[in-house]
């Protein structure tokens, strides 16, 4: 059994642990309640306009140059890992780099081996998770969540978008932490370029009214205009989820290590009064010892 002071010593360096982790957890619920407010206020207007956008997509005529729209042939191939900066949140960084690994060696695996795939990585757990993996990441934002604003995420978005249009790549994936709720997040990979359209059991289910759009200008106007800022608002979303998930995730594993460290502080308090009473013990025994040797 491990002496008192040794003991002692373990003691005082759980509480200190346990202090600190208290202490991330209570930021981490404090920034969650804001970036949880901004995703919220941002799905409904994300997803309606999604929903406009994959109409006017579905309804173009082959007249009207859809820039963003599909290609007949896929080359080229773009991964965009969005993880965090720190770390301490479970698995939410490391899930976003098995998701991202699968890719390569299952969804694109024929594409790798072309060495037609490129990664994104935002994030600098996604830059080394990566990298200690072995895997190059041929574009790395580390410093994005420094200064992120929707204008700089817009710029972000806008030198995908060029990329896709100039054909240097043809196909764009997302892989990121969807925020559900404070303990949840689901890690969805969505694609981002092209453009998906409705498909036809889905328009036929609906009802017209719901996918009859009167445009005003005209198609081409809006190709222009509304699909460009459509994407740019799916990148952001999906960026804002990501910081949500991620407080979300750290929040939930520093409630856990301050639970742990509060079972381990008892457990060791236990150990303390054990080895403290047979210390005792032994101190009675041979103070008794003693005294029995002198009087014979």
């Amino acid at each position: 059994m491990a002496n008192l002071k040794d003991i002692r010593t373990r003691i005082a360096s759980v509480k200190s642990t346990q202090q600190v982790t208290s202490a991330m957890k209570m930021v981490s619920a404090a920034k969650l309640r804001k970036a949880q407010d901004a995703i919220i206020q941002m799905r409904p207007y994300a997803e309606k306009l999604s929903e406009i956008l994959t109409s006017v997509s579905s309804n173009l005529s082959s007249d009207v140059d859809n820039k963003y729209a599909g290609r007949k042939t896929e080359g080229k191939i773009l991964i965009i890992a969005i993880t965090s900066n720190r770390g301490l949140c479970g698995g939410f960084n490391s899930n976003v780099v098995k998701r991202t690994t699968e890719l390569l060696t299952v969804n694109f695996k024929e594409q790798a081996k072309k060495n037609n795939v490129d990664i994104f990585a935002i994030g600098k757990k996604a830059v080394d998770g990566l990298k200690s993996k072995g895997i190059k990441v041929a574009i790395s934002y580390p410093d994005f969540y420094d200064k992120m604003t929707f204008a700089t995420v817009s710029e972000i978005a806008q030198t995908i978008m060029d990329s896709y249009a100039h054909g240097d790549y043809d196909h764009v994936e997302l892989v990121y932490n969807q925020f559900k709720n404070a303990a949840v997040q689901n890690l969805v990979n969505e694609q981002f370029l092209p453009v998906k359209p409705i498909k036809p059991e889905i328009s036929k289910s609906k009802s017209s009214s719901n996918l009859s759009y009167l445009f005003e200008p005209s198609m081409q106007d809006i190709v222009v205009t509304i699909i460009p800022q459509s994407l740019k608002i799916q990148f952001f979303k999906a960026i804002l989820d990501s910081v949500a998930a991620e407080h979300g995730a750290r929040m939930t594993a520093m409630h856990k290590a301050t639970d742990n460290a509060f079972e381990l502080i008892r457990e060791l308090k236990l150990n303390y009064n054990k080895a403290r009473q047979a210390s005792i013990t032994n101190e009675i025994l041979e103070i008794v010892s003693g005294a029995n040797a002198m009087k014979g």
